[in-house]
């Protein structure tokens, strides 16, 4: 029984940072109905943001929560301006064209990024530093880890944290007119340009944060970091029902469980199929995802 509940601890860890980048795949996808493949790539310009702010930062070594909410809030600010600059730059101009325009696009930002950051910072892995120190407590036979712990209660408050911006405020009210119906929406006053803008932000800082947690609990930054982990949490925001913010979060919490209960209980081969056999299943079985409704659309 203990290495059921150090599979579900272990599970729900990584759950939650496929949700935090899942929210951010759901929230572009919920007012532009574009899949920002570059997504993936501003969480590892993330992490790479979160390294180097340590290091000017300094204190190597030393346990210091103060510091690493610093790079935390830096990160974050990064990714915001680069989520920004990436709308602004290369989805705003193409907004009256087909979506399979944008598609291309996002895709070819995505290779821009991941390139970029190849021949900027090698595409030598680097160790992400420990921003603080970590121990490990124990109920029962099951280890936890401070770091578990704090990432998890840090997730989780940023979810919280998107959920009351989302249903609560004047913004989430703009996004949600925006997303349900665009020119309406402007009719009505709402600024659509800034709407988007800030929802581009707002999902990429998270997918910064998402990127600093990571760092945590599996110190290692390169290029290439967001590839596999990016369709892992576009598989999340599918299950869950892509445009749908609660649905993103259990979609990216369940698909860290089963990953982590098929590698624990001796099929760690097919860690990375499972994603993918759950994407399979959801597109035969329940295309608009567990939370998602089904939409006719004019063809």
């Amino acid at each position: 029984m203990s290495e059921f509940f150090q599979h579900l601890v272990n599970g729900l860890s990584l759950g939650t940072i496929y949700a935090l980048i899942a929210l951010g795949y759901t929230m572009v996808y919920g007012v532009l109905k574009l899949i920002n493949f570059a997504h993936a790539d501003v969480f590892m310009i993330g992490a790479y943001t979160g390294l180097f702010s340590a290091r000017a930062i300094g204190g190597e070594g030393e346990g210091s929560y103060a510091r690493a909410g610093a790079v935390l809030v830096i990160s974050m600010l990064v990714s915001a301006g680069l989520g920004m600059l990436i709308e602004r730059l290369a989805y705003r101009p193409l907004r009256a064209r087909p979506r399979l325009t944008a598609l291309i696009t996002a895709i070819g930002v995505s290779f821009f990024l991941e390139n970029g950051a190849q021949l900027l910072w090698s595409p030598d892995p680097r160790r992400f530093p420990r921003l603080f120190e970590s121990h490990t407590f124990f109920l029962g036979n099951t280890a936890i880890s401070s770091m578990q712990i704090i990432a998890f209660l840090v997730a989780v408050a940023m979810m919280a944290g998107l959920q009351y911006l989302v249903f609560r405020t004047r913004f989430g009210l703009a996004m949600r007119a925006v997303s349900f119906e665009p020119s309406t929406a402007a009719l009505m006053g709402v600024p659509v340009d800034r709407t988007i803008s800030i929802t581009f932000a707002v999902g990429s800082a998270l997918a910064a944060g998402a990127a600093i947690l990571f760092g945590l609990q599996y110190p290692r930054v390169e290029p290439f970091m967001g590839l596999m982990l990016g369709l892992k949490a576009f598989v999340a925001a599918v299950l869950g029902g892509i445009g749908n913010v609660p649905g993103s979060m259990v979609g990216g919490l369940v698909l860290g469980l089963a990953e982590e209960f098929v590698a624990g209980y001796g099929l760690s081969s097919y860690r990375d199929a499972v994603a993918f056999a759950i994407l399979i299943a959801i597109l035969i079985l329940r295309p608009e995802g567990i939370f998602g409704r089904s939409v006719a659309e004019k063809v």
